[in-house]
This record gives C-alpha cells, structure tokens and sequence, in this order.
C-alpha cells in the first residue's frame, strides 16, 4: 500500500505526473490513493522531492 506522510508532502503534484496507472489523485491538502489502480511499482516513491511517500506491505 502507498503511503503518503502529509507533514512532509508539499502537493507539487510530481507523483500525480509519473503515476503511470493513474493510481494518485492530490487536493489541496489531501492526498488519495486508487487501490484498485496503484501496483506498487514505486515510480512515485522515487520522483517524490520531499520522501513523502513509501510503500508498506
């Protein structure tokens, strides 16, 4: 499952733009996750700037 630490996210949006499955929407100051999408590739893991976000099994 993919993990978003909202104390560190600035919301750029970075992960919304490499998510390739469409698996991450962002708000203002909330940050979603589409299970049904998400494959844990970890692309979003690796382009975050902040390391906001992690994968927990």
């Amino acid at each position: 499952m993919l993990i978003c630490d909202t104390k560190k996210c600035d919301f750029c949006g970075a992960c919304v733009a490499v998510c390739p499955f469409n698996a991450i929407n962002l708000y203002e100051n909330h940050f979603e996750v589409l299970e049904s999408k998400c494959t844990e590739c970890g692309i979003c893991v690796k382009i975050c700037p902040t390391k906001a976000l992690k994968i927990e099994k």
